[in-house]
């Protein structure tokens, strides 16, 4: 029943036409939401998802439905349905209808679909055809009634030239137009700009979201991507880089059209933001015609449509293949050319069992259905034949119904997620023949079933694709870091409590006290971006540090015997040493790190140097007391030449270096040098204050050369041999191979000594040995008893397997000294 009859008011008919960002898919969209029920039908099952969404935000899951040749998702009473044009139920009537993209009447595979939709499918109230602007004349010679809109883009487009790759502005798409060159691309760009997202038509919603979700965020800064992104998908891109200007259509391989250049080129400039567009890559530049036909988005005007006879005759097959090839008899119309469908018929009807079976009106019918099969895998046109073939043979079968033996095998085929892209991407393909099949109620036994395991396959397959493609061409840590360096009030870095640094979720290295310790990158790229980002998450918090450490109380610092310098526990500064030993009352420090400005640096680095001087007069007070009376002048003599060797020496000198001082001190002078807490031993002379395990432990730290083991048994002495002020930092003295601590070798002379020359085990086991060592020595005194030189100072015999040997030399009773002789008194009168 037409409107008139019905006393309705006729169907408002307008076509909004103009170039890209134009805003024509979001009138659409409002305009229907305007309306108690509507119907639009899009190019794309992507771009299909991407409305169905954003109406579902808005008007609630209930009140849409989403219908592809994939996917159905229909509640019990939607009052808007969002469709790919091949798949839009027109028997359903709603009050407001629209196509976008119409331009594609022209296109020599889906064209006559369009070009259908555009003749005969309308709404109730309001009728909207969208797309560009050399639409114009041929829609109003097939449309008679209709209301044409233009519509200005919003932002400029300009041209800017070619670029390489590796120059490309950031919010680039690169577009290429095959899936190899997609590739090869994106991972330049991942080595050389540290990622890109990738979105080619054959991606999966939810794949192709995810993907675009990489790069809206903001996470990657290029796109890679096939024509796809023509069609109507909203992206925040600033420049299109063509890097080919050859496709191919399916039959072969041809020169982009300037309108086609328009249209992919459109796409760079979102709303009010100007856009530009170029070339990259291989690509030749553009001749100065064909930009300026862009730029000014005038195009050649769409002649003719596509178009096919939609009464097809069903009676027999020779009938079907006849309607399909009848001529429009309609001025701007054309007979398409054949396609996959037709193609599909002709070959099967070939096949005598087909032809027996396809006899009556319902199994042509079937046959019909069969061919138009969409070929998502892009198989040979035998395989997907084949597939055709057994798709009719089921569908006519006893059961009129392909079975669950018939999907259980081809579902389980696909059932897996390992394998790398082009795998997983192939397993997609045909998850989408199934979903496709599945979709048709009268061709599966359990359909629901089968859709509900075919989309959470789906689903499935496009998250470990997503993942797959993530990490094959996005680094992420660069890609969040070279973010992070071009938006510098909005970056999100930080240091944890336990020094972790992370910038835009990335952890980019440690900070430990005022030194920062950078991760290493895996590629030049990395590095450089990596060091430029840390540098500024972390110097303001370093900042911050070295005026906290400049004003720290005393209590907060420590040093290690090694020399490192603690700040609150964490290593900030080392002592700068020589090998025979700084000045510990003047130290030097090495600040750790480099970030920071110099003068607070410097700050810092004072502040510890003093600590230490002030530490080290604390903990080596005798020594700090003994060279203040050097230098003043207080000491004079034979003391103050044994106290200026003894300084040198770091506190622990060999008695015999000082023994003919020792032996010409008056009794006065003796008394000064025990005043000053020298000790003179049978072996040694030192500053027992100094080996306290305090003054010990800071004394090590100036001397820069291996620590020694702290332990009482004998050490066996370096093969390089250790300096003076090494061993009086350790409290040792060099007995041969052996190293010893000074008090226990004074200890066991005192002990031969006062049991004329014998040692026993229990006075060895005093000394810290065990008892097993404390035989050994005694063994080892006993073999060398006899061995000993008769002349102090010679060297002893040779002796074999006897560790101890030397030990037992410096442990024999010392050489007598030499008496003094008193001076005469003189007689008094």
């Amino acid at each position: 029943m037409s409107d008139r009859s019905a006393g309705l008011a006729p169907s408002r008919v307008t076509a909004v036409l103009g170039p890209t960002n134009t805003g024509k898919t979001h009138l659409a969209v409002e305009r229907m939401l305007g309306h108690a029920s509507g119907m639009i039908g899009l190019p794309l099952r992507l771009l299909a998802r991407e409305i169905y969404e954003r109406i579902v935000r808005q008007r609630g899951a209930a009140a849409v439905a989403l219908i592809t040749g994939e996917e159905k998702i229909v509640p019990p009473r939607p009052h808007y349905f969002v469709c790919t044009v091949e798949a839009m139920p027109l028997e359903r009537s709603v009050e407001f209808l629209a196509i976008d993209e119409i331009q594609l009447v022209a296109d020599p595979e889906r064209g006559h679909v369009f070009t259908q939709r555009l003749l005969h499918a309308r709404g109730r109230f309001e009728t909207m055809f969208l797309g560009a602007g050399t639409m114009e004349p041929l829609i109003r010679r097939l449309v008679p009634d209709v209301e044409i809109v233009t519509r200005d883009r919003l932002s400029t487009l300009s041209y800017a030239g070619s670029k390489k790759l590796t120059r490309l502005p950031r919010r680039s798409a690169i577009v290429a137009f095959s899936t190899e060159r997609v590739y090869a691309i994106a991972e330049l760009i991942r080595r050389q700009r540290g990622g890109a997202a990738v979105v080619m038509g054959s991606l999966s919603p939810r794949t192709r979201n995810a993907q675009v979700a990489l790069y809206q965020s903001g996470e990657v800064d290029f796109l890679v991507a096939t024509d796809a992104i023509g069609m109507g998908l909203n992206m925040d891109v600033d420049h299109v880089a063509f890097a080919g200007l050859r496709k191919f259509d399916g039959r072969r391989t041809r020169w982009l059209h300037a309108h086609e250049i328009g249209q992919i080129a459109g796409r760079a400039g979102r709303h009010l933001r100007d856009g530009t567009f170029g070339v990259t890559a291989e690509a030749e530049d553009l001749d100065a015609d064909l930009v300026e036909q862009v730029v000014e988005h005038r195009f050649d005007p769409v002649e003719a449509a596509e178009w096919r006879n939609a009464k097809l005759d069903f009676d027999t097959l020779p009938d079907l293949l006849r309607s399909l090839t009848v001529t429009p008899r309609t001025s701007g119309l054309s007979l398409t050319g054949e396609a996959l469908d037709e193609t599909l018929l002709r070959r099967l009807i070939k096949d005598e069992e087909v032809a027996r079976i396809g006899r009556s009106r319902g199994a042509i019918m079937r046959l019909w259905e069969a061919c138009q099969l969409p070929d998502f895998q892009k198989t040979t046109l035998d395989e997907h034949a084949r597939l055709a073939k057994d798709v009719f043979h089921a569908l006519t079968g006893k059961r009129g119904r392909l079975t669950d033996d018939w999907m259980a095998p081809r579902f389980a085929f696909v059932d897996r997620d390992d394998g790398q892209i082009d795998q997983l991407s192939a397993r997609l393909s045909a998850v989408r023949t199934l979903s496709y099949i599945a979709n048709r109620p009268d061709w599966v036994h359990d359909a629901q079933g089968w859709r509900d395991k075919t989309r959470a396959l789906e689903d499935r397959l496009s998250d470990v694709l997503h993942e797959r493609l993530t990490a094959r061409f996005v680094d992420r840590r660069t890609t969040a870091l070279m973010r992070a360096l071009n938006i510098r009030e909005d970056t999100f870095a930080g240091v944890a409590d336990d020094g972790e640094v992370t910038v835009e979720g990335q952890v980019v290295g440690q900070l430990e006290g005022v030194r920062f310790q950078m991760e290493k990158g895996a590629s030049a790229l990395e590095d450089r971006t990596l060091r430029q980002a840390a540098v500024r998450a972390v110097t303001p918090e370093i900042n911050r540090r070295l005026g906290r450490l400049a004003a720290e109380t005393d209590e907060a610092f420590s040093v290690t015997p090694d020399g490192a310098v603690l700040w609150r526990g964490v290593l900030t500064a080392q002592i700068i040493a020589t090998p025979t030993g700084a000045d510990p009352f003047s130290p030097v420090v090495r600040l750790l790190g480099e970030l920071g400005p110099t003068p607070a640096r410097e700050r810092a680095k004072r502040r510890i140097e003093a600590w230490l001087a002030f530490e080290a007069g604390r903990a080596l007070r005798d020594l700090r007391r003994l060279r203040q009376a050097v230098e003043s002048g207080a000491l004079k003599g034979l003391p103050r030449g044994i106290a200026f060797r003894l300084i040198e020496a770091g506190g622990l000198i060999d008695r015999r270096d000082v023994e003919r001082d020792l032996a010409a001190l008056s009794q006065v002078e003796r008394r000064t040098i025990k005043s000053f807490a020298i000790r003179a031993g049978v072996h040694s002379v030192w500053l027992p204050g100094l080996q306290k395990p305090r003054a010990r432990h800071f004394a090590q730290g100036f001397v820069d050369a291996p620590l020694i083991p702290a332990t009482p048994d004998l050490i066996p002495t370096p093969a390089e041999a250790p300096s003076p002020r090494l061993l009086s930092a350790h409290g040792l003295r060099q007995a041969g191979r052996w190293l010893v601590p000074v008090e226990t070798l004074e200890k066991m002379a005192d002990l031969r000594a006062a049991n004329h020359g014998r040692l026993s085990d229990e006075a060895l086991t005093d000394l810290g040995w065990s008892a097993d060592q404390a035989k050994q020595v005694i063994a080892a005194l006993k073999t060398e008893r006899a061995r000993l030189p008769d002349k102090p100072g010679a060297a002893p015999k040779p002796v074999k397997d006897s560790p101890f040997a030397v030990l037992a030399v410096l442990t024999e009773a010392p050489p007598a000294r030499p008496k003094r002789r008193r001076p005469r008194r003189k007689a008094t009168a």
